[in-house]
């Protein structure tokens, strides 16, 4: 397992990757069963869809049919949300072979995970919670991730979270603290713009500079997603990431910001409450094209002036 790690951290290190990205730099959205008859009877131009794994680790039946039907004209990213990766607890083994599984079933070109944990004993909770940053944990991630890696066989995206509290042992930021794991783990990361902005609204933080500091350069996919506002016991604001509406202005710049520095990556819309008909759900996706395509096309001009 160490020696297949230690192969992991030299890909990072050379920007090489032995499991290559499939998604091309477009925007996809959340699949919904909503959403699966339109899709197979339009063929929507849209550029991949995202599904959250724990939705499909049945063995069968209507939601692996659709699935399948969809996989075959588009691309995939799988995301998971109940692996509890930062949790001081071992792994789910029996979650984590269903989620290999399902891996090599759909083929799909990224898997997802996030920087929290959902589980403690016994428990498992309904939620995404928080890890301190402490050196203690980043071992414990760092294990998780390894151990991840080496069943699935190939490279795990870490997703940074949407937070409402801090603790107060934190030893490293949380920008320093995720580009560690990336470094240490040979893993590549999901940027969630949202949640960086609402992380940093509840926090405190200035969400430029938390860009600014964020190793962007191991992102290999960008969510985007609304939240709601609502105001704490000092009425500070308090946003909630609870993608059930529009993304907001201000997420939409935190974005073309980080598409600027980038270049165009895949982009996906998170919508998973409140779900809207089709038309307004893709038009979100749209308008994350139109930005990546503003964006090549300033690199364009840039590089024509350059030459």
């Amino acid at each position: 397992m160490r020696e297949r790690s230690n192969a992991l951290r030299r890909d990072a290190r050379t920007g090489s990757c032995p499991w290559p990205d499939t998604l091309r730099a477009r925007a996809g959205v959340g699949l919904k069963p909503a959403h699966y008859r339109h899709i197979l009877e339009s063929r929507p131009d849209v550029g991949f869809f995202e599904v959250h794994a724990e939705n499909y680790m049945g063995e069968g039946g209507p939601p692996h049919r659709y699935l399948s039907e969809i996989r075959s004209h588009y691309a995939l990213s799988l995301h998971g949300v109940g692996l509890s990766i930062g949790a001081a607890r071992p792994l789910d083994r029996e979650h984590l072979r269903r989620l290999a599984v399902l891996v090599r079933r759909y083929q799909p070109a990224l898997v997802s995970e996030h920087l929290a944990w959902s589980s403690h004993g016994t428990a498992f909770l309904n939620d995404l919670l928080p890890v301190p940053y402490t050196t203690e944990t980043l071992g414990l991630v760092c294990e998780h991730i390894d151990q991840v890696q080496e069943t699935l066989g190939r490279q795990l995206l870490l997703e940074n979270p949407s937070t409402y509290v801090a603790f107060a042992e934190s030893d490293w930021s949380e920008t320093d603290f995720i580009a560690e794991v990336a470094q240490r783990c040979g893993c590549a990361l999901l940027l969630d713009v949202n949640n960086a902005y609402v992380s940093c609204t509840n926090q405190g933080w200035d969400p430029w500079r938390y860009l600014d500091a964020f190793p962007l350069t191991a992102v290999r996919q960008i969510h985007l997603a609304g939240h709601a506002t609502d105001a704490d016991a000092a009425e500070r604001p308090l946003l909630i990431d609870s993608h059930d509406r529009e993304i907001c202005d201000t997420v939409w710049g935190l974005y073309a910001r980080v598409i600027g520095d980038l270049g165009p990556i895949p982009t996906l819309i998170e919508w998973d409450q409140c779900l809207p008909a089709w038309e307004r759900l893709h038009g979100q996706a749209l308008r994350a094209e139109g930005l990546m395509n503003d964006c090549a096309a300033v690199g364009e001009r840039v590089r024509a002036a350059a030459g």
